[in-house]
């Protein structure tokens, strides 16, 4: 039985994953399912940076703005959402195309991952958040680090989900986070997936990303910011350019400072997504340039078309 065949385009924030990926979608019957773990949130349109009405350029895209900002989400949420959304689109005889920079997300999908059915132990997640409020994420950090150092290399320290969620792997099961994924990742893949990755100048990428931010400022990142406040917030309050201005919008912090937190908060970010793809030997790298659309580069529209006919056809 032939596998679904299924389209990626990934990379570090700011790369132009988005306008790539229509561009794919209009050139092959496709629909777009976003892989970004912020995007699928409510809200935050400006901070997550959401692709426009515009932007689409009438291409349907997937998972984006459908989970409640005061709702915890998981991986395993996502590879359940996506799956169906790739099965939906592929009854409709479109090929699924997914666009996003959570390489997490990507590789549960795409890998194969199975995630155990067994849930969770709620009474221990609510004593480590507890825990979480009361001691601070670096004591949480360091427990974890004698634990299971493998996942803590992987895992930033303020990414109280994912370090709760290792915790309470290990607490549960008394085995590591890491052995605990390799277990659920020993699994083939369900798809005939080809993966392309957005790769720049360092420099480069880092200028695009202070002009993004910029225009997230001029788009009113400050006011949705400002209205989006809210305690119960759980997953989603880890946007970068949300918490970057609380400290302006709470008066501890100039202005100036908090757009210079999340302009080098946002350049760390997309260092790790670099890292974190780099590992994918599956991943076929296109070298961008500013005018990234497939028609203005023509090196890299010759290796698509050279890796799909690889892959899918005889000839395109």
């Amino acid at each position: 039985m032939n596998k679904p065949r299924v389209l990626a385009i990934v990379g570090p924030t700011a790369s132009g994953k988005t306008a790539l990926g229509v561009e794919m979608a209009k050139l092959l019957d496709g629909e777009v399912v976003s892989c970004d773990s912020m995007q699928i949130y409510e809200g935050l349109d400006i901070a997550t940076a959401k692709p426009t009405i515009e932007e689409m350029q009438g291409i349907p895209h997937h998972l984006i703005g459908i989970i409640p900002r005061t709702q915890k989400f998981s991986v395993a949420d996502y590879a359940l959402l996506a799956r169906g959304k790739i099965a939906e689109i592929t009854a409709r005889g479109k090929l699924p195309i997914l666009v996003g920079g959570t390489g997490l997300y990507a590789d549960a999908v795409l890998s194969g991952m199975q995630f155990e059915e067994e849930p969770g132990d709620p009474a221990i997640r609510e004593r480590l958040y507890q825990r979480l409020e009361t001691e601070g994420a670096d004591v949480l950090y360091a427990e974890l680090l004698t634990l299971d150092p493998e996942a803590a290399e992987k895992i930033h320290p303020n990414n109280s989900v994912r370090l709760v969620r290792a915790l309470e792997i290990c607490l549960r099961t008394g085995d590591t986070f890491t052995a605990y994924k390799q277990r659920n990742a020993a699994h083939p893949s369900p798809y005939n997936a080809v993966i392309f990755g957005l790769d720049w100048e360092r420099e480069v990428l880092y200028d695009r990303i202070g002009r993004r931010v910029d225009l997230m400022l001029e788009q009113g990142l400050i006011e949705e910011v400002r209205n989006a406040r809210d305690p119960a917030m759980q997953t989603s309050a880890a946007a970068i350019g949300y918490k970057e201005l609380l400290p302006y919008l709470d008066g501890s912090a100039e202005l100036e400072t908090c757009i210079e937190d999340i302009k080098r908060e946002t350049r760390r970010y997309a260092k790790r997504q670099m890292t974190w793809f780099r590992r994918n030997a599956q991943i076929c790298w296109l070298d961008m340039v500013e005018s990234n659309k497939l028609e203005k580069n023509s090196k890299n529209e010759q290796k698509i078309i050279a890796k799909l006919k690889e892959m899918w056809y005889n000839e395109l």
